[in-house]
């Protein structure tokens, strides 16, 4: 009897040296459950009011931008601008993941267009009324559904106006709804009344502006734009330049926008959009920024981070190279190799993140998606590596798109394998713990924040971005990733 307990005694000292020694084969960090969970508890409670307040002063009239300039935008979460009104954060994480799946779409959507459809810059604009129910051909940026997460607050005109303008990297066009309104969605700020402007202009049909636009028309030789969205949400109006001012630290003068007389959709408080992406029309492009960068803070978090043009490169980055699709200017493409679970690499073919001569597949960061999509044979591998090393958590069901979560209510913190990137020229990301396991509700259920998509493209999304300095090197085409510099 005595040596059968000595035996079962000994059998679980080894049971537990074997397990101390796989976890120190594999590279950790930690995850602060209990401040997670208690900030997905105030954001429902958070009063945007105490935001806006803050933002209603005008602007003075601030210099000429030029494109040696830096400058800087303060960056706010979605839910920090709009009272959210879930009754729980349950419902607020599904609400959030249901107008993420809708971007995505919108954003395969876009490629697959500029994959399959001929070179519409070799068109002329025609006299035409555009009517919503005329498109048979959507053109969709990134903001489908409103899904853009993040605003910054820009001023337009002379003198210049405050607005909230959703910030999307998927998409080029800028616009903001315009008096008179047709139709308007509702927004946080008065409506912009160009007739107040004395900085306002209409573009021709034949200006280069309008000729850069996916779609266009001409009434009275004004160039008319249309823009349309994945789930039918839609701006239309006059494309016009305007002054557009960054704050009190620069403007710039004639920037082309999109005055929407015509806006359906669920934008929710946004003024309008500002684009970032890489085409023409794109704001980074007609300021001729030599780079852009932003930090994006936690979506859950009060606080709020900036939105930089043409500042320094951070000593402590980890750069990639940045690719671009000739087939579709406006995404930014990073060079993926793998990724690591624990400090080790996942069986993932290395073509999985490669674009091919067409134009498909590769991987884009965007800060318009929440949570990263690879391809289904990616993620799988990912998340069993994962698994396979979170044998000590205890597994709960599946919660919309995420089919790996964990009870953790009984936890204050824990110890989770890393995750990371690893990228061409050898250099890896190291994602923090909160990054890759979320809270989808205030009770403890986390689950692991990546996704499968069937779509040869697969997307960084901003989850993964949080806390993350993004610098766009467009004069070098780098992607710089700085931690802990919000």
């Amino acid at each position: 009897m005595a040596v059968a307990r000595s035996l079962s005694v000994l059998s679980l000292i080894l049971s537990l040296v074997n397990v101390t020694l796989a976890r120190s084969l594999y590279s950790t960090t930690v995850l602060d459950v209990a401040s997670s969970l208690q900030q997905a508890r105030d954001i429902l409670s958070f009063d945007p009011q105490q935001t806006l307040e803050s933002s209603t002063q005008q602007f003075t009239k601030p210099p000429l931008f030029s494109n040696s300039s830096s400058l800087s935008l303060t960056l706010h979460s979605r839910d920090i601008i709009y009272k959210t009104h879930a009754e729980d954060y349950k419902s607020l994480v599904l609400t959030r993941l249901e107008r993420d799946s809708a971007r995505v779409d919108s954003l395969n959507t876009k490629l697959n267009l500029a994959l399959n459809t001929i070179n519409k810059h070799d068109l002329k604009p025609v006299e035409v009324e555009i009517q919503p129910e005329d498109l048979s051909t959507p053109v969709v940026s990134g903001s489908s559904q409103g899904s853009g997460e993040y605003f910054t607050r820009v001023g337009v005109g002379s003198p210049a106006k405050n607005f909230y303008m959703v910030l999307d990297t998927g998409s080029d066009v800028n616009w903001l709804q315009c008096q008179p309104c047709s139709d308007c969605y509702q927004q946080t700020d008065p409506i912009f009344n160009p007739a107040a402007s004395t900085s306002y202009s209409t573009l021709t049909c034949n200006s280069p502006q309008c000729r850069s636009l996916e779609m266009s028309g001409c009434r009275s030789d004004r160039c008319l734009y249309q823009v349309s969205y994945g789930d039918g949400s839609y701006t239309m109006g006059e494309l016009v330049t305007e002054t557009v001012s960054f704050g009190n630290s620069g403007a710039m003068n004639k920037i082309s926008l999109g005055c929407g007389h015509d806006n359906e959709g669920l934008f929710v408080a946004s003024a309008g959009l500002l684009g970032l992406g890489g085409g023409k029309l794109s704001l980074t492009s007609q300021i001729k920024a030599n780079s852009f960068s932003y930090c994006l803070v936690d979506r859950d978090s009060s606080r709020s981070s900036t939105l930089e043009f043409n500042s320094a490169q951070l000593r402590d980055s980890v750069t990639a190279p940045l690719m671009r699709n000739s087939k579709i200017a406006t995404f930014y493409y990073v060079q993926v190799i793998g990724m690591n679970v624990g400090g080790k690499p996942v069986s993932i073919p290395p073509e999985i993140f490669q674009m091919d001569d067409s134009g498909s597949g590769g991987i884009i960061v965007d800060c318009g998606t929440a949570i990263t999509r690879l391809q289904t044979e990616a993620y799988n591998s990912l998340r069993d590596s994962f698994t396979k090393l979170t044998g000590n958590l205890r597994r709960t069901n599946p919660v919309a798109l995420f089919d790996t979560c964990y009870d953790m209510s009984s936890l204050s913190s824990v110890r989770v394998p890393k995750v990371s990137f690893r990228f061409a020229g050898g250099k890896t990301l190291d994602l923090p713990a909160k990054n890759y396991l979320i809270p989808v509700d205030s009770s403890g259920t986390y689950c692991f924040a990546f996704a499968p998509t069937s779509s040869p493209m697969s997307i960084i999304g901003n989850v993964q971005q949080q806390g993350i300095r993004v610098r766009f090197d467009l004069a070098n085409n780098r992607v710089g990733f700085s931690p802990n510099n919000c």
